[in-house]
């Protein structure tokens, strides 16, 4: 592979392009701020503003969402699976289908692999602009969101329309929806018995990946297995997760069969291949094709750690965690804000 060519397989965080109108909630107070990125595949956006810097996918979507300090992601659900990992700032994360029935607290390096079949949001919490990178299975993202009630009849009172056709329309810009297309109906009573509301104590042991725990595995001398079976988030949505750090990057060249993205996260990397090298900074993600052997490393002392994401044959849909959280696991937290105790407040999950 020639240079220009794995060039065109790198996407530079200071190269990426926001979308500011990815979502229906883009003019809602409080969510008018945050930025779509789409680095690999057309993800679940919306809008037909949206970027693609690269559109071929390898089983799973790559995506990013920046947000300044205190803008949210409205609730909304994913049929396949939807995993973050923290870039920069610090970040809520909440579930439920008014966001009440759990949150939790994400720090840089974290991953969350968040059941599919249950509303969730997120929001920046840190003092900073931040960044979150996604991963979502399935070459079409799971063919699209579904909203919480309330997120579009809030966006409908700031002009924004979501159409069945998956596209927004603003309609204070004097969009109309197009012929033979109605409005995207919202989930009836009966559609929303079916999302789940499990409790932190069920969501955080089996979902989540503190880094400081993925370090110290990789530090040991081998990559940690962050997802996939029986891995520390034991999951098989379509792709594994690793996290690569100076102890366990590879000493020799290597090649795989399989699709992998490379996503650094701290420090520089330089990857080389038979006709190249280049270097791979915080932020950046890499699509190495089968086939190429390749080597990585840490270019420089300092600390330096990297996600490898690698296609399975596993078929992209529902997460096991969605099966462990039937109905009956929906508490009385799942009844709107009105039928709550005044003043009441879900504990948060916090870092020890």
């Amino acid at each position: 592979m020639t240079q220009p060519d794995m060039n065109e397989r790198i996407v530079r965080y200071g190269e990426l392009r926001p979308c500011k109108t990815a979502f229906i909630d883009a003019h809602t107070p409080g969510s008018d701020q945050k930025e779509n990125f789409t680095v690999i595949g057309g993800g679940v956006s919306e809008s037909k503003d949206q970027h693609i810097h690269i559109q071929d996918t390898p089983g799973f979507n790559i995506g990013a969402a920046g947000q300044p300090p205190h803008c949210r992601n409205s609730l909304h659900s994913h049929r396949t699976a939807e995993v973050f990992f923290v870039l920069s700032s610090r970040w809520r994360f909440f579930w439920g289908r008014w966001g009440t029935a759990g949150e939790v607290l994400l720090e840089p390096g974290d991953i969350f692999s968040i059941p599919t079949g249950m509303f969730r949001g997120f929001e920046n919490v840190g003092t900073d602009y931040g960044m979150i990178m996604a991963i979502l299975g399935g070459d079409d993202a799971g063919g699209g969101v579904q909203w919480a009630p309330q997120v579009i009849e809030d966006a409908a009172e700031h002009g924004l329309v979501l159409g069945n056709d998956g596209k927004l329309y603003d309609t204070k810009q004097g969009q109309d929806l197009p012929g033979g297309v109605a409005r995207m109906p919202v989930l009836n009573e009966s559609e929303l018995e079916r999302f789940a509301e499990p409790p932190v104590h069920e969501v955080v042991p089996a979902c989540i990946a503190r880094f400081q725990d993925m370090l110290a595995l990789a530090d040991s001398g081998r990559p940690a297995r962050v997802i996939g079976d029986g891995a520390l988030i034991d999951e098989r949505p379509g792709f594994d997760v690793e996290l690569l750090s100076r102890n366990s990057a590879p000493t020799d060249s290597s090649s795989s069969t399989r699709h992998q993205v490379l996503m650094a996260m701290s420090g520089h990397w330089a990857l080389e291949w038979a006709d190249g090298r280049t270097i791979l900074a915080p932020g950046d993600t890499c699509a190495v094709p089968p086939g190429h052997a390749t080597r990585l490393y840490p270019s420089m002392s300092g600390a330096a750690s990297l996600f490898r994401v690698t296609n399975t044959d596993d078929e992209a849909g529902p997460t096991r965690r969605a099966n462990d959280h039937p109905t009956q696991n929906r508490s009385l937290e799942s009844r709107s804000p009105e039928s709550r105790t005044p003043g009441s407040r879900l504990p948060e999950t916090r870092l020890s």
